[in-house]
């Protein structure tokens, strides 16, 4: 016996150069690689981590595990780091 399942709408989630479910184009903005990210700047720029310091969204930090990274987003007691072999989760001080 088989269920049949409606699509679900999105809104506003289409793929890339497709308009949204309101008429509009979709606005799309490019994310930085991580070379692009951290590229010119020296290693006096890039903060030791630590869990227990605060961080926001743009700082540059170095990882004794993960090395270089930026911080794509903040929450209240994680940051989301993009580092040289993808994203992170890492705890902050909130």
């Amino acid at each position: 016996m088989s269920i049949k399942r409606t699509k679900q709408r999105t809104f506003g989630r289409g793929r890339e150069g497709e308009e949204n479910s309101f008429g509009g184009p979709k606005a799309t903005t490019p994310e930085k690689t991580w070379a692009e990210s951290i590229e010119g700047k020296n290693d006096s720029a890039f903060a030791a981590y630590s869990m227990t310091a605060k961080f926001a969204k743009g700082a540059l930090l170095a990882h004794p595990k993960f090395g270089k990274g930026v911080v794509l987003d903040v929450e209240p007691t994680r940051i989301e780091v993009l580092f040289e072999d993808g994203t992170k989760k890492l705890g902050h001080a909130g």
